[in-house]
């Protein structure tokens, strides 16, 4: 690093790579200094928010380059393995979308490859960080419902998948992990208990044009008897809340908001359920903007340890890796081995 001038390089340039584009601009000691794409109309978008960043084609290059420090690796799941050893050989801070990896053995060869070279690896939580969760993990924090015993989240609808790489089994690793990678690390990040087993099931009814599962659920059981439950449906024409929390002293529920058609884009409207029945709807909290990348300079300028590390995100690919197993069974119950204590 220069100084206190951190170069990103962007390594392939979506919707999510706009979204860090536009944090790098707006965080003090971040400069966008290259994007790569092999479109060469994003590059001309990623352009218009950071002029000055050089453009490639060619990962292998942009990573060769020496003209970044630190790489946003956002290309499909199944090459995060692949870039990322190949970022962190090079010398190269790394910052990977989800998941990090699609299993447990290349997740920790990351992670071991990191730590020997002194280098970050991260993975970008980003729901971590929605207005929605902040305000059910405060509430939970601040013991609003008591102890929290049971935790279930939903995504999903009754729609016809898209055909993209995200409906690939293959690329993306399955309907587990492509928004289980989301709503896992939620669960992980509110409840703090050892993690006993898991238990998946995937349902292929309708969707033959892809290879994701049609409706997937995911169970978790924690050794003190707290359990969690994921769902991801697409035939599901009646929508479950997206939250739906109980604990000893009432209830939290995360309602769908349906003022818009792109209903998963939205926050979810939070009530708190008192056990005489009666409801409070709160305001939902604000996220600070651009904390990850705010935290990511922290990190890197004085060491100042993040809140999303990669042991976290590695133990998400193991749970979600364990319910795939799992699923191929009917459920049977799988014991992943975890890196938290």
């Amino acid at each position: 690093m220069s100084g206190k001038n951190i170069r990103v390089g962007l390594l392939a340039y979506g919707a999510i790579g706009d979204e860090h584009n536009q944090a790098i601009k707006a965080t003090p000691d971040l400069s966008l200094a290259a994007v790569c794409d092999t479109n060469p109309e994003r590059l001309k978008v990623a352009l218009e928010i950071s002029p000055d960043a050089k453009t490639f084609t060619d990962a292998d290059l942009m990573i060769a380059s020496g003209e970044i420090d630190l790489v946003v690796i956002s290309t499909p799941p199944n090459s995060h393995y692949l870039w990322a050893k190949k970022a962190l050989n090079a010398n190269l801070n790394v910052v990977l979308e989800k998941p990090m990896a699609l299993t447990t053995e290349q997740c920790d060869e990351l992670i071991a490859l990191a730590k020997a070279k002194d280098l970050l690896l991260v993975v970008y939580q980003n729901r971590r960080y929605d207005s929605d969760f902040l305000t059910i993990k405060d509430l939970i924090e601040k013991g609003a419902i008591g102890e929290v015993f049971y935790f279930e989240s939903f995504v999903g609808g009754y729609s016809k998948p898209c055909s993209y790489w995200h409906s690939d089994k293959e690329v993306s690793g399955g309907a587990i992990f492509d928004w289980g990678s989301h709503f896992i690390d939620q669960i992980m990040s509110v409840i703090s208990s050892p993690l006993k087993s898991v238990s998946g099931l995937n349902q292929k009814r309708v969707w033959d044009h892809v290879t994701n599962a049609d409706h997937s659920q995911v169970t978790l059981t924690f050794n003190d008897g707290v359990q969690a439950v994921f769902t991801n449906s697409d035939l599901a024409a009646a929508r479950k809340p997206k939250y739906f929390v109980l604990g000893t002293k009432g209830s939290i529920v995360g309602e769908w908001d349906h003022s818009s058609e792109t209903v998963t884009d939205l926050p979810a409207i939070i009530s708190v359920f008192k056990p005489d029945g009666t409801k409070q709807t709160v305001d939902n909290l604000k996220p600070t903007p651009f904390s990850f990348h705010q935290s990511l300079v922290a990190y890197l300028l004085n060491k100042t340890p993040m809140s999303v590390n990669a042991q976290q995100s590695r133990d998400v690919v193991a749970i979600m890796q364990a319910a795939e197993e799992s699923a191929s069974s009917l459920g049977a119950l799988k014991e992943p081995v975890l890196l938290r204590k």
